[in-house]
């Protein structure tokens, strides 16, 4: 069976083949024939139908040899016996003779297939052939003047030689350099952005051949168009951005402008990665540092790059400096590369105290001499030893400061955990529990208080509700170990939570601990109360401070009263007000009253102006527009005159590289030289000039006029004077 369906396979790619080779010289000479009348546009779709119509053809030709022109062919032969049906039926649908002869047939088909191929219609292939190729012939290269359109009328006047020209077709080929990666194109339409350097190839077809024709570019410059078989051609190079119209003797029926974008090659750019910042403060011990880079580029970044690493040493006036290179390769896209390095500080010779600077230098693939592009440079400060020995010391201080704003989250804690156990305690129980995390909250605000200058208490209070207990129940049983820990490392805490501080004053004093701000300030400076503390932070975090005490009230009170529920929303914003403290800057000012130099008596109201000058700033002059675009813009206002188109073009190719839009402007200028009388053209022109004229400089306003109530203030104080 396989056999039979190569064979039946080879039968339809013969047909096909067949009826494309009839059907692709005529196809060619249609083609031909609608290049040689009706220009390349018109050729080219002529093309495309008559090859999309011979394939179709030959496609269904070729599906027509279906399954019963393959039994017909087998019948015929005698290959199948007349059982070529069996061969397309299901097996299990079939008795067992039939079975038996199916297999006989196919058994003979194994060992010798017929010829299904249709034979070569040889004289008719060499006919169309023939045909095709003569008729295009024909049509490429019989005189243009003797043939006449296809299918004209009889009664049509043959066409006339005068009037102007008109376009029948028009090319231009784009060939971008070679750096650019971009392949060549080719399109109908004039205008174009194309690359820096690229090579252009105009061709145009006229109705009719005219005398002489040329590009006509807006900065003056020409560049002609020679014929060749029928096409007006020419080449140049893309460099400058430009607008041309095609100009030809006799004068075209339509010269419109068009503009050609020439788009220069950006120089990569590379982008630092890792680090996130420039400047990187090295850790003690550091032996290696990591750089990350990624340079993109339009066009495409060289995968070798070079890393400069500059190592300094010394201080001061006395600093060294040792530079040298390393090569890297790139990873990913030509467009978007990225390097990476790993740097070896030991081997750099990188001492504690020294500065280890990195910069990448990379260049892309712009022909002849490549763009040069180079990161921002990172530096890896590594510390002295000094600097190490005072950041360890300031770190072991800055770790115990903060515990004054420790517990808030513990008050929250131990608050959820009284929640979730309430069905398993007795009423009184948990308003134990309850008042007892109240007095830790109370606490927590009067330490809190001594940061805004808040006195001390010498036993704790209730706040001002009528149902709160008189008494404090002390709450150091109800608490885990942590919140203990917490509360007892607190500088200037009580030692039992606030419960019972009557006789504070009687508890000897205990020694001091090192690192706690109250003994630090009192051991080391001049402490006079709790408002000088207050001065450690700036007005903002007072503010913010003095809101997180306020949520600390009504989160007592509701604890005090056995609602934990509601103290809960009021204990959560407290602890949202803290952490904005804690991530506040602090201000430590020294107490220390202004040292100003001591006035001379002598020199007052002495009237000596000896040194004084005058403090009158210079006023530079500003350049006044040029008064050609100056008066154009005035003129195109008025509708009845016309400005000097010429000056207003040598204006602006003298300032080409100042305007917005060189090239709009040209574009205007060159529409109202075309057509005077355009109304639109003229509103179109005087934009483009405001836009290019440099705006006047702000000037002082003058104050409004006094109205009537302001007047007669103004004549009271006149007569009173």
């Amino acid at each position: 069976m396989r056999t039979l369906q190569q064979a039946w396979q080879r039968a339809r790619r013969r047909r096909m083949v067949i009826t494309l080779s009839l059907g692709l010289p005529w196809a060619a000479a249609a083609t031909a024939l609608a290049l040689r009348v009706a220009g390349f546009d018109i050729a080219c779709v002529i093309a495309t139908v008559a090859l999309l119509v011979t394939v179709g053809v030959a496609i269904t030709r070729a599906r027509h040899l279906d399954r019963r022109w393959l039994q017909r062919q087998l019948d015929g032969s005698g290959a199948s016996e007349d059982s070529a049906d069996l061969l397309f039926t299901d097996e299990t649908a079939l008795n067992p003779l039939q079975r038996r002869q199916r297999a006989h047939v196919l058994a003979t088909l194994e060992s010798a297939v017929p010829e299904l191929r249709p034979r070569w219609p040889r004289a008719a292939v060499l006919l169309c052939v023939v045909g095709g190729g003569a008729t295009a012939l024909l049509a490429l290269g019989w005189p243009h003047a003797g043939l006449s359109p296809v299918a004209a009328p009889a009664t049509q006047a043959p066409p006339t030689t005068a009037g102007p020209l008109r376009l029948q077709s028009t090319r231009l080929r784009i060939e971008a350099p070679a750096y650019t990666g971009q392949p060549a194109r080719t399109q109908n339409a004039l205008d174009a952005k194309v690359a820096a350097d690229s090579r252009l190839s105009w061709s145009v077809r006229f109705d009719r051949a005219p005398r002489t024709a040329w590009l006509q570019f807006h900065d003056g410059r020409r560049l002609p168009l020679r014929e060749h078989e029928g096409q007006w051609q020419a080449q140049d190079v893309a460099r400058t951005p430009v607008l041309y119209r095609i100009v030809s003797e006799p004068a075209l029926a339509d010269a419109r402008l068009h503009r050609l974008d020439v788009v220069a090659d950006r120089a990569p750019t590379v982008r630092v990665i890792d680090p996130p910042s420039s400047l990187v403060l090295g850790t003690p011990g550091q032996r290696q540092w990591t750089l990350r880079f990624e340079a993109s580029d339009d066009h495409g970044v060289a995968a070798r790059a070079t890393l400069s690493i500059t190592t300094t040493e010394g201080s001061g006036e006395n600093i060294t400096f040792a530079r040298r290179s390393v090569a890297l390769t790139g990873t990913g896209e030509p467009t978007a590369r990225r390097f990476a390095h790993t740097l070896d500080l030991a081997a750099l010779g990188a001492q504690p105290g020294n500065d280890v600077i990195a910069q990448l230098e990379v260049r892309d693939n712009h022909a002849p001499a490549p763009q040069i592009g180079r990161s921002n440079s990172v530096i890896l400060r590594l510390p002295s030893t000094e600097a190490v020995r005072g950041a360890e010391l300031e770190g072991r201080i800055k770790k115990t400061l903060p515990a004054y704003f420790r517990s808030q989250r513990q008050i929250i804690i131990d608050a959820e955990a009284l929640i979730r156990e309430r069905r398993r305690l007795a009423a009184d129980g948990f308003m134990t529990r309850s008042d007892a995390i109240g007095v830790d909250q109370r606490i927590l605000r009067m330490r809190y208080g001594q940061f805004l200058g808040e006195e001390s208490e010498g036993a704790p209070k209730a706040p001002p509700t009528s149902d709160l207990p008189t008494s404090d129940v002390p709450a150091a049983d109800t608490h885990d170990d942590d919140h203990a820990h917490d509360h007892d490392t607190q500088a200037g805490a009580d030692d039992d939570h606030g419960h019972d501080h009557g006789g504070a004053a009687a508890v000897p004093q205990a020694p001091p601990v090192f690192g706690s701000a109250t003994d630090v300030l009192s051991e080391y400076g001049h402490t006079h109360d709790h408002a000088e503390a207050a001065t450690l932070l700036d007005p903002q975090t007072r503010a913010t401070l003095k809101a997180a005490l306020d949520q600390m009230w009504s989160s007592e009170g509701e604890l005090r009263q056995g609602r934990p529920e509601q103290a809960l929303p009021h204990a959560y914003k407290a602890l949202g007000f803290i952490k904005q403290v804690q991530q506040a800057e602090r201000i430590y000012l020294a107490r220390v009253g202004p040292e100003l130099p001591p006035i001379d008596e002598g020199r007052r109201l002495g009237g000596d102006r000896a040194g004084l000058a005058s403090r009158a700033l210079p006023l530079t002059a500003r350049t006044p527009p040029d008064p050609v675009v100056v008066e154009a813009w005035q003129r195109l206002g008025d509708g009845d005159q016309t400005p000097d188109l010429d000056a207003l073009a040598a204006w602006q190719q003298r300032n080409s590289a100042f305007l917005p839009d060189a090239l709009d402007l040209a574009a205007a200028i060159e529409e109202l030289r075309i057509e005077p009388g355009c109304d639109a053209c003229r509103q179109r022109l005087r934009a483009q000039l405001w836009r290019a004229v440099q705006r006047p400089l702000p000037q002082v306003t003058r104050r409004n006029a006094a109205d009537a109530m302001g007047q007669r203030y103004l004549d009271a104080l006149e007569a009173q004077r």
